[in-house]
């Protein structure tokens, strides 16, 4: 290369300026993996990275797991799987208490009348309907019809214990790694999508018209095309109580969020408005003058434990595994938007564990299976909420409705409790405001957003959470499809080496060929991987070619005789991507190029050595860092090779 058109030529490589301590002191020799062990490490780590199987060396690293079944390791786990135990302690009792009581209150008197619409939408449509069918004809008595709702809601509880089961199952696999597959802009999209379907779903209370509620996929046309067929038969005095509640809790919603940090507590906007509508709802008799719906008699009493029908729980296996999961990554969504938010952090076990729990205790009391809601959720953030404490009393609030305070809710409008849903979910919706941004940041993570959203608006929930992290998962393999294997060169006077397509100053040895791999080595890149190796050493199908350089294109490539292959990027390596590399060896060996790799992390190193790589190298070709790496390789060509070096210009 010494007499490319259009570059220089470097000194000897044994003068001052050597290439091998470019910073022109020699500090150490160059080190391999083998002997950085020796000087660093211990006969146990040496053993491991080179020799042991990985199941033993697991096993003895868990052996030495200090105090794991001591008295503080106990506290330590106890303190993990109860976490008030670890912030009741610390709870500010003066500036918390107050907005956690008003929120709790709040998502409380919401919950209630919320909880009986459940139930009954919960004996017409989904899992249960499928698992308990109304006979043919549908003509039933009522007592026939009491023992039908009585079976459904057998079934229900035995959802509920199915899928609390599952979440402990998955709890004891530590499988909240799951969550990890909710990539932002799933998790975004999702919310934003769930929260057009709660508009919806509220637009016949809204406007008094008195439909059923739709289910599975296009839900949401549905309930449109409804909603436009019987608007004329709308009711003026729903209307007018849905835009009188809107004129007041959008303000009182903006004011709090305005004034945040100067009120003590925010203005309970929810519980005024609650008391207010049932007050003017029994003065004026709106039921009966105006066919107003309200929420009507509530079922009162405290139900029985008894333990759901367990010959169920076979049938009903196949519908409570989508059930655990969907309610798993919608809480995990949920958790994971205002941990960004309020800047904390969530344990995904934790949230199977709690809800697993959750789903077993209430399963004995035919409960039907629950899950962290969007509504109530951005509800209890609007009202004050600050601590799991708001939970206490909205427990409270349901308790003694129960017990002592069903007819006070007697003559609530069912539009007041749309209104308050629909005005928690603004924030949800203001989400999209952040769409422009993510363009401009990667367009690839914008498709995720949009297909997300598009999937959980035209088919479902669930549905469009399936096609968001399966669309997500498939954008990654994609991109690791798509990454290339750079040539790197030297920045003259430092240790630095950087891709030669980055700058025209890099230096490059005649002879030596840096490249770097950053992507997993797994069976789907595996291709890749051979194809980018063969256009830069020049080993075609039909046996030794002429290198490809990066450099100008009328540079006369000399035959590659030393590579270095950087292996800091290669995060991780599968069966097939390590036998790819032991292939690469052997084929570098028949071609006379001496193969060096360098910075190797010791799980990719492991599963190398797993694969045979020590069988076509030695020890000595692997080295701690692409410095020492190239180092090596320049005494290698000193007694070689010519010593001459390029600079691209």
């Amino acid at each position: 290369m010494s007499g490319l058109s259009g570059a220089r030529t470097c000194p000897g490589l044994g003068e001052a300026s050597d290439l091998k301590f470019p910073l022109g002191a020699k500090f150490r020799e160059p080190l391999t993996e083998a002997r950085f062990q020796q000087l660093f490490g211990d006969a146990e780590q040496e053993s491991e990275l080179l020799s042991e199987p990985r199941w033993s060396g697991l096993c003895r690293q868990w052996r030495r797991r200090p105090g794991a079944c001591s008295g503080p390791g106990a506290w330590r786990l106890l303190l993990a799987r109860l976490p008030p135990l670890r912030w009741l302690p610390q709870y500010r009792w003066r500036a918390w208490l107050l907005g956690d009581a008003v929120a709790g209150v709040t998502v409380g008197i919401v919950h209630v009348p919320q909880g009986t619409f459940a139930v009954l939408s919960l004996m017409t449509g989904s899992a249960v309907e499928r698992l308990v069918p109304e006979p043919l004809g549908g003509n039933l008595s009522g007592i026939e019809r009491e023992q039908l709702d009585a079976q459904r809601v057998g079934a229900a509880a035995a959802l509920a214990f199915g899928s609390g089961a599952l979440m402990l199952g998955m709890f004891a696999l530590q499988l909240g790694v799951l969550s990890t597959f909710l990539s932002e802009p799933v998790v975004k999209a999702l919310t934003s999508g769930a929260a057009l379907h709660v508009l919806v779903s509220q637009l016949p209370s809204l406007l008094g018209l008195p439909l059923p509620r739709q289910i599975g996929c296009f839900a949401l046309f549905k309930t449109l095309a409804a909603v436009l067929t019987a608007l004329p038969r709308s009711s003026p005095a729903e209307l007018t109580i849905s835009a009188l509640s809107l004129a007041l809790l959008v303000p009182v919603k903006e004011l709090n969020v305005r004034f945040r940090d100067k009120l003590p507590t925010p203005i309970p906007g929810e519980i005024v408005m609650v008391l207010l509508a049932s007050v003017l709802c029994f003065t004026s008799s709106l039921d009966t003058r105006y066919n107003v719906q309200i929420v009507g008699l509530l079922p009162g009493g405290f139900p029985q434990p008894h333990l759901p029908n367990l010959a169920e729980l076979p049938r009903i296996l196949a519908d409570s595994l989508p059930i655990a999961l969907v309610a798993f990554a919608v809480s995990a969504s949920l958790a994971s938007i205002y941990a960004d938010k309020y800047s904390y952090t969530i344990d995904s076990n934790q949230e199977l564990l709690a809800h697993g729990v959750s789903n077993l205790i209430s399963s004995l009391f035919s409960c039907f299976p629950n899950s962290a809601t969007l509504a109530t959720t951005s509800l209890l953030v609007d009202a004050g909420g600050n601590t799991q404490l708001a939970g206490l009393f909205s427990c409270i609030v349901v308790l003694s409705v129960l017990l002592w305070l069903g007819p006070f809710f007697y003559y609530l409008p069912k539009a007041v409790l749309a209104c308050i849903n629909i005005s928690s979910m603004r924030q949800m919706f203001f989400q999209m405001q952040e769409l422009p941004q993510l363009w401009r940041i990667s367009r690839m993570d914008f498709a995720v957003w949009m297909v997300t959203w598009v999937a959980v608006v035209i088919l479902s929930v669930d549905l469009g959470l399936a096609v968001g992290v399966v669309f997500s998962m498939m954008t990654v393999v994609c991109r690791t499809q798509r990454v290339q294997c750079l040539a790197l060169g030297l920045a003259e006077g430092t240790e630095l080496y950087r891709p030669l397509r980055e700058s025209q100053k890099l230096l490059k040895v005649p002879g030596l060929c840096i490249l770097s791999y950053p992507a997993p080595l797994y069976f789907g890149t595996r291709g890749q991987f051979r194809r980018t190796l063969e256009w830069h050493l020049g080993l075609g199908e039909g046996g030794k070619e002429s290198p490809k350089t990066d450099g100008p294109p009328d540079a006369v490539a000399e035959p590659v005789r030393v590579v270095v292959l950087d292996c800091s990027g290669l995060t991780f390596a599968d069966a097939a991507g390590a036998r790819e590399v032991v292939q690469l060896a052997s084929r570098c060996r028949d071609a006379g190029i001496h193969l060096l790799l360098a910075q190797c992390n010791a799980p990719v190193l492991g599963t190398l050595t797993q694969a045979g790589l020590l069988n076509r190298v030695t020890p000595e070709q692997l080295f701690v860092s692409v410095q020492d790496a190239a180092a090596h390789a320049l005494e290698r060509l000193e007694t070689t090779g010519p010593k001459t070096c390029t600079v691209w210009v």
